[in-house]
């Protein structure tokens, strides 16, 4: 038999950005500690609003299985002495059971190989309604809350406090203490629209009762419908709203009756850059901007008020008054800042420390010019334009319109540069210096910008791994690990061939330190190139496959990205798994005899069987075929034509005696398989490719 199931939590408004993981992860608890009970059921849904977490499960069973529990005591022998009495081993037994020692003789079992006590029990099934109040509580109390609150005089810990809590078992109410408060099932509609308490009849009313008291439960439907509502109210001006998915997830967080209304702001603001006044709108007022076709920011904004309300225009007259000093703001910052050039704003950065031993930000500006300098050719940049934007790349920083809205890094800079009258290139180097900011944003599309993006993630990733405190564990203030990234992407996607040794040694050069740990500085590259596993892994390439190309040890990442991109398709070959388990094969002989003693030159006239003879040719004709495309990085080229000895190696090694008796026809035979192993290495270790069971 089951029953649905139905818990919710009621409390004051909780914290939008975390709300649906905080439903999430109460509803994973309840399910998880439900199927530890090994209570079975067949869907569960969680529900979150601003003022509630709920949980409902369909046809949760009614009690846990009945247990056959079997307990086997100490051997007969050891059980009883040689007169029959029970021993201490049989007594202790006794006790832990419940048993009377008179009735031990009678609880012999053989366990298949030798008679043992034994116990045999059947213990039913506990009630679930008995079970719940312990599977709710621990699911509350196992969230991850950094900032837990007290209320009242109650000792109690929430992430908000604790208002009122629903339990329904079926159509019965479960009576339970959860944080403070006795369940029931009486919960509370919307605080405007909805009066006193509402009962919940069932659980599976429970969605379209909240309905009635104007509260949508549902965090998904209500996403949804803010969703259409905004676009729908831009259709109405032929504008175009545009929805920022986290500004969207904090607005379905923030209300529970959410009723989308446009309104206007006066032209005037337009004379600010758009992204000031999309920041002010939605960091400060969560409301959505809206442009028109040709993507320009049209004096329009959309909020989503938690009310239906009799007069509309209130609302919107009421939403237009509080944004209109927020746009006045941003104004008065940006014509502030066009007073002061980003030239005049570098020398406030000597005032701010970067680190404490790499110095200010505007010790790091210089560094960074120099090295943008430096890599500028690479990438085919302007060496002086890539100097020029590392010198101005952080003067932004202590502009007004920063000051107020930090998102806004890169982006000011670049108004204000071409305001100064600076290169174009520059100025838009200062804003993609930033870029990718996150995974699967864009690269700089400029070669300036990646100049700068590298020399500003170099220094950074160099420095800090100069003075010791380079990343351990989840501790990574400087996001090192998401500057790695960024380097490798902007490299491999725009085909920059750079070796990262000659770049972290520039980088390494403009540092001011009395002593670089050498050492450090080789780490920086391998903590660099070991991103590339989980960036390959998100694009399922198989490790195999990359520790294949990382065994060589290689520091460019264009040209690492070539040979695993030919590797993986190699891979796939039908010649792949021979010819790797071949050179697995290879690498276990050549590794037993030492591989640095084995002779490299393969002398012709040792030969005595066919099969080595027609190896030996056909590694010679390849070496030679594939040494041009080798150069050009031809590597899927390389690995096709490597794929013809799939035929000649299986002969070989079905036929020939590599440790033959002769030591020179031995010692030949492996310098052939050396031979045979370098031609591969001309890619990759393909032995990883073999999978170790």
């Amino acid at each position: 038999m089951s029953k649905d199931f139905l818990v919710e939590i009621g409390t004051e408004e909780l914290p939008p950005k975390v709300l649906r993981q905080l439903s999430e992860t109460v509803a994973s608890g309840i399910t998880q500690r439900l199927k530890e009970q090994q209570l079975g059921f067949n869907q569960m849904t969680a529900f979150a609003a601003p003022r509630r977490l709920a949980v409902l499960i369909k046809d949760l069973d009614e009690q846990t299985p009945d247990q056959d529990i079997v307990s086997w005591g100490p051997p007969l022998k050891v059980a009883f002495d040689a007169d029959g009495q029970p021993t201490k081993a049989a007594e202790a037994f006794a006790r832990k059971n419940g048993l009377e020692v008179a009735v031990l003789a009678e609880l012999v079992e053989n366990d298949g190989q030798q008679d043992k006590l034994c116990v045999r029990q059947s213990i039913s099934g506990s009630n679930t309604e008995a079970l719940l109040g312990e599977v709710i509580n621990q699911s509350l109390a196992a969230l991850p809350i950094p900032k837990p609150m007290r209320w009242g005089r109650s000792r109690q810990e929430f992430v908000r406090p604790v208002q009122w809590a629903v339990v329904l078992f079926g159509n019965e109410t479960v009576a339970i203490d959860i944080l403070g408060v006795t369940s029931g099932n009486h919960s509370r509609g919307h605080r405007f629209h909805s009066t006193g308490d509402i009962q919940i009849t069932s659980p599976a009313s429970y969605r379209d009762t909240l309905l009635d008291a104007f509260v949508m439960v549902d965090f998904a439907e209500r996403r949804e419908l803010i969703r259409q509502g905004v676009m729908a109210a831009a259709k109405t001006a032929n504008g175009q709203a545009v929805i920022d998915e986290s500004l969207l997830e904090e607005v379905t967080s923030l209300n529970e009756w959410p009723v989308p209304l446009m309104g206007r702001f006066e032209e005037h603001f337009l004379e600010v850059p758009a992204e000031a006044l999309v920041s002010s709108m939605a960091q400060h007022q969560k409301y959505f901007h809206v442009v028109d076709a040709n993507n320009k920011l049209l004096p329009l904004f959309i909020t989503v008020a938690n009310i239906a309300s009799a007069d509309p225009q209130q609302v919107i007259n009421g939403n237009e008054r509080v944004i209109r000093p927020r746009l006045a703001d941003a104004a008065f910052f940006y014509n502030t800042d066009l007073k002061t050039t980003l030239d005049a704003r570098r020398e406030t950065l000597r005032k701010i420390v970067f680190q404490s031993k790499l110095g200010t930000v505007y010790d790091k500006t210089a560094r960074v010019s120099e090295l943008a300098k430096i890599l500028a050719p690479f990438v085919g940049a302007d060496v002086t334009a890539a100097g020029r934007a590392g010198e101005l790349s952080k003067s932004d920083l202590v502009s007004e319109m920063v000051g107020e809205f930090d998102d806004l890094q890169g982006v000011m800079g670049r108004y204000y540069a071409l305001n100064d009258g600076e290169d174009p290139a520059v100025a838009d180097a200062l804003l993609e210096q930033y870029l990718p900011r996150f995974a699967g944003d864009a690269i700089p599309a400029s070669a300036t910008g990646a100049a700068l993006a590298l020399a500003d993630r170099l220094d950074t990733l160099v420095g800090i791994f100069s003075i010791g405190q380079q990343p351990s564990g989840s501790r990574d203030p400087f996001a090192l690990r998401r500057a790695s990234l960024g380097i490798l992407r902007i490299i491999i996607e725009r085909n920059i061939d750079i070796d990262l040794k000659v770049a972290i040694a520039a980088a390494a050069q403009q540092l001011a330190l009395t002593e670089v740990l050498d050492g450090n500085l080789e780490q920086v590259l391998t903590y660099v190139t070991e991103r590339l596993k989980s960036w390959y892994r998100d694009e399922n390439i198989t490790p195999e496959v990359f520790a294949s190309v990382a065994a060589m040890e290689l520091s460019n990442p264009l040209d690492i990205n070539a040979r695993v991109k030919a590797v993986d398709e190699f891979s796939r070959a039908v010649e792949a798994v021979a010819l790797a388990s071949a050179n697995k094969r290879v690498l276990n002989i050549l590794a037993k005899q030492g591989e640095t003693k084995v002779e490299a030159k393969v002398d012709s006239t040792l030969f005595e069987d066919p099969a080595e003879i027609q190896l030996a040719a056909e590694i010679e004709r390849l070496r030679l075929l594939i040494a041009p495309l080798v150069e050009e990085r031809n590597y899927m080229g390389v690995l096709a034509a490597l794929a013809t000895l799939r035929e000649p190696v299986d002969t070989f090694f079905d036929g020939v005696l590599v440790m033959a008796d002769n030591p020179e026809v031995r010692a030949n035979r492996l310098a052939l398989l050396h031979s045979l192993r370098q031609l591969f290495l001309n890619v990759a270790d393909i032995s990883h490719l073999v999978v170790t069971k």
